[in-house]
């Protein structure tokens, strides 16, 4: 460990290793494959950065956001280590550097997204390259008992099979026992080999009260009022809230802005430069903030709606007092907005006719061919199953050995020429002047742009694809033409013998069972506030953190000041509504496909792929139910259809 305390030193400034750090370090460098547990701000990065700089090859680190790995990025660059992201937003001259950088072995650390892993050319080129590590950030995503399970995670450890990459390094400050043994089983990481350091902070202050809504904000204000120069993040759930709250700030002479997911990009990277240098010190957000920020002197997290779960509350918490110092962390809370959080649980299920529909579509295929081709978009549009549910479905059929995938391609490849072909030509020998040359008489030329046509082109020199797509990629990479790729199409191998007439129905329980843990996790959140046990040890308890037996002394439960949430206001009474005023013009418009599942989402505000299609937004009763119980509105709703 002697070279790791060096390059600590060197590249890091520290002599010495904070908790769990050096014991995870040691194990990636005896070769062994490890998983880091710990809370939010303690320092999990480093337990990958530093291991990189010794491994032989490159380091390879999927996250889940593209604004965690600008933080990232920066932070390495600053410190000398030479880093970089392949994503989206790049132009082409940019992702060309960083592949040459990766292919020299200058770059020893790439950051990617997990969907970057299902881009044929991508995996093309970077199977060419060797790994010595797969890390995995947010790596509770792998789990369907995580809280932010994500179906394309669970490629991940055939990836690592396919890419031959010898140790994996999983990250997460968020897993219950149960995720933390099913993360280690699916990459087989030994159980010496998981750090947990525990959860509990003792500089954090929990404080939970028990308030109605119409006083949210004027608590809120008061309570800011003798922290208005410190930095902090208020959290909310929806858009127009962190409008509403932002708005209703400045009028109260404090410093904010409101953050989310519906700004473009550059606004949200502005908002955050200005929160990281001080210049504006109090955030309104969505959770679509923070995410990676390592801004040491937060003061204070304050929740004006409840989070998600306990561990999304863990997770937004954790962003405040990473320098060690006190901190807050305050939840206003109440009832009212928990059938909303519900709500959009049952919005992610399928409906078992739409099961039903990609099982028959899979059957079709089967009688004519043991192979399954399928684009998402279509197939989610077809199907009426959202895409990250319809990624899952697949996931799933995977699991019972019902498909496996083979490959995935690009349907698509456009091109055009950033020289002239002469210029381009003259810097290949002859026979690949013959095969470009090919490839261009082949593909169909509009103004600028040709588009690919390797049927045309197998017709000229048989079983060409690979090495045009290997040639086009080139071109690109060396900036001679400009390419794009579109229309991802999977490709699955069918094993017809494992559909049976009772597939759909176990496929639908175990959306509904998967379901029925997402509800539970919400009640749960609501006994976690509601209780009259410590926070902090509730909180320990839950993530399996020993070191903390009994309560904590500061939390708001400790001090005396146990939260009551207050029921929720009270709602008009169904047997009020006239159903057909509601939903008529939806229900004609749906026309065979109105099930009551469909018109409960339709009332309730649920956006489905057909809702898209047909424009359901816009018609009168959308929503109108948001804030009721799914369950409730479907039991309406099936007395009258």
């Amino acid at each position: 460990m002697d070279n790791a305390h060096a390059l600590l030193s060197q590249y890091f400034g520290f002599q010495q290793f904070r908790e769990g750090q050096e014991e995870v370090v040691q194990n990636i460098l005896n070769g062994q494959s490890a998983a880091a547990i710990f809370p939010t701000g303690s320092g999990k990065s480093l337990c990958y950065q530093l291991p990189a700089l010794a491994l032989p090859h490159l380091t390879l680190v999927v996250s889940p956001l593209l604004a965690l790995m600008d933080d990232q990025l920066q932070f390495l660059n600053k410190k000398g280590i030479s880093a970089a992201s392949i994503d989206s937003t790049q132009t082409n001259e940019q992702a060309s550097a960083v592949i040459e950088g990766v292919t020299s072995g200058r770059i020893k650390i790439l950051m990617i997204s997990v969907e970057r892993l299902n881009n044929e050319r991508f995996r093309r080129f970077i199977s060419t390259v060797p790994i010595s590590m797969l890390v995995i950030d947010e790596a509770h995503c792998i789990s369907e008992w995580g809280h932010n399970f994500r179906p394309d995670y669970l490629k991940l450890p055939a990836y690592q099979r396919q890419l031959q990459i010898p140790q994996v390094l999983l990250l997460t400050a968020t897993a219950t026992p149960k995720v933390i043994e099913d993360m280690g089983k699916k990459f087989g990481i030994a159980e010496q080999c998981v750090t947990l350091t525990g959860f509990y902070r003792p500089n954090l202050n929990l404080q939970t009260v028990g308030i109605s809504s119409p006083d949210k904000l004027n608590y809120l204000c008061d309570w800011l009022e003798v922290r208005k120069e410190h930095s902090g993040i208020v959290y909310v759930t929806l858009q127009q809230t962190a409008e509403f709250v932002a708005n209703a700030l400045i009028k109260k002479g404090f410093s904010a802005l409101a953050y989310h997911a519906g700004m473009d990009s550059d606004k949200r990277k502005s908002i955050q430069a200005q929160f990281m240098s001080g210049e504006v010190p109090i955030i309104v957000a969505t959770i679509a903030f923070g995410m990676g920020i390592d801004k040491s002197d937060i003061r204070f997290v304050a929740h004006y709606d409840l989070p998600k779960s306990i561990e999304n509350y863990a997770q937004e918490i954790g962003r405040a007092g990473r320098d060690g110092f006190s901190s807050d962390c305050l939840v206003l809370a109440n009832r009212d907005n928990l059938n909303v959080l519900e709500n959009f649980v049952y919005g992610d299920t399928p409906e078992l006719s739409a099961i039903e529909h990609v099982i028959d579509e899979i059957k079709r295929e089967a009688q004519t061919s043991s192979v399954w081709e399928l684009m998402l978009n279509p197939l989610s549009s077809a199907s009426n199953i959202r895409i990250l549910s319809l990624k899952t479905l697949l996931v799933y059929l995977e699991m019972l050995r019902v498909i496996k995938p083979k490959y995935s391609y690009f349907a698509e490849y456009r091109f055009k020429l950033l020289c002239p072909v002469e210029q381009m030509l003259e810097k290949f020998d002859p026979d690949r002047q013959v095969f470009i040359n090919a490839v261009l008489d082949s593909s169909q030329k509009a103004k600028l742009w040709y588009s690919a046509n390797f049927e045309a082109l197998e017709q000229k020199v048989p079983h060409s694809r690979d090495r045009a797509i290997k040639a086009l990629d080139y071109l690109h990479q060396k900036q001679l033409i400009e390419l794009q790729s579109k229309q991802l199409t999977q490709v699955y191998e069918i094993f017809s013998t494992n559909i049976d007439d009772s597939l759909a129905s176990r496929l639908f329980n175990r959306f509904s069972i998967k379901e029925q843990s997402e509800i539970t996790r919400i009640n749960q959140l609501v006994d976690f506030f509601d209780s009259e046990s410590c926070l902090s040890l509730q909180l320990a308890q839950y993530f399996a953190d020993p070191r903390l037996s009994g309560p904590c002394g500061h939390c708001s439960v400790c001090s005396g000041q146990t939260a009551k949430l207050p029921v929720a206001a009270g709602l008009k009474p169904l047997s009020q509504f006239d159903f057909n005023g509601c939903c008529l013009e939806a229900i004609k418009k749906l026309g065979v496909h109105a099930s009551p599942v469909l018109v409960t989402r339709f009332l309730c505000g649920l956006t489905t792929p057909m809702f898209t299609k047909l424009k359901m937004r816009q018609l009168n009763g959308f929503g109108q139910f948001e804030h009721y119980r799914f369950a409730d509105i479907l039991s309406w709703t099936q007395s009258h259809l």
